[in-house]
């Protein structure tokens, strides 16, 4: 499968796809089973982020597929599309999650591996995938310890998801750190598709609340999350949404 057009947003390269081709590239890819792939959901914290931070733009250039998970990000997209090629629906990262556990059901050769979060989580989340989708198979989960890794700790990662024989690697570390995990190490990772999944644990086990469609439709989930967390939200939002604009005015500004 081709992999969807590509269209610059603050200068990062955003694809122009749905969930369905979303899920499909990924397992194509899965199938395969020739490198290590790297999938972001990226919103504008993601985005900025990138443009932002030197060393965290490089390890999102390093992703095969970055998603447009963020309703200014699908218009960003769309205004550089003819009125009949625009997008519609953005790929949020949880429902991405969702969709391709779906594709690889009863799928040959495909399973998934969860890492992140705490290991209650990943045991509870295991069980709700299995009820969900009893034709995807989750055979292995690894709860990492909290603060800065050595290359021990990354490389017991990296040995279990190998020896998991995992085809789809569900990364929930949360943003920057998961993206560039994935970014850093893509190279020597095992073969698989890689995401950077953030909040999705704990929305698909009822942990954290996720925002009513109609925050989601029109790009202010950001403020719902916000108004439930403030305190260890406030920084995230009001300073990468800024960027956001900052970086897209400047851009639109030189053209």
């Amino acid at each position: 499968m081709i992999a969807p057009t590509t269209y610059p947003v603050v200068g990062i390269q955003v694809a122009a796809t749905s969930y369905a081709e979303a899920a499909q590239w990924s397992l194509e890819r899965a199938q395969l089973g020739d490198r290590a792939y790297a999938v972001a959901a990226a919103n504008t914290h993601v985005l900025s982020h990138a443009r932002h931070d030197e060393e965290f733009g490089e390890a999102i250039s390093k992703f095969d597929l970055i998603c447009p998970d963020g309703m200014p990000l699908i218009w960003s997209v769309n205004a550089q599309l003819e009125k009949e090629e625009r997008l519609t629906d953005r790929v949020y990262g949880p429902t991405l999650m969702l969709e391709v556990f779906r594709a690889s059901e009863n799928q040959p050769r495909v399973s998934h591996f969860l890492l992140g979060g705490q290991q209650s989580t990943l045991d509870k989340l295991t069980e709700v995938m299995s009820e969900k989708f009893p034709g995807a198979k989750v055979v292995g989960s690894y709860s990492p310890p909290f603060g800065t890794w050595g290359e021990e700790e990354h490389e017991k990662m990296k040995t279990l998801i190998r020896e998991s024989g995992a085809t789809f690697v569900w990364v929930g570390l949360g943003c920057p750190k998961q993206e560039g995990w994935i970014g850093d190490h893509l190279e020597s990772l095992p073969p698989a598709v890689y995401y950077g999944i953030g909040a999705a644990f704990a929305f698909h086990t009822g942990e954290v609340k996720q925002a009513p469609s109609i925050f989601q439709r029109f790009g202010m989930e950001w403020l719902f999350r916000l108004c439930a967390e403030p305190r260890r939200l406030w920084k995230r939002y009001f300073t990468y949404n800024f960027l956001f604009i900052y970086y897209t005015l400047k851009d639109h500004i030189r053209g």
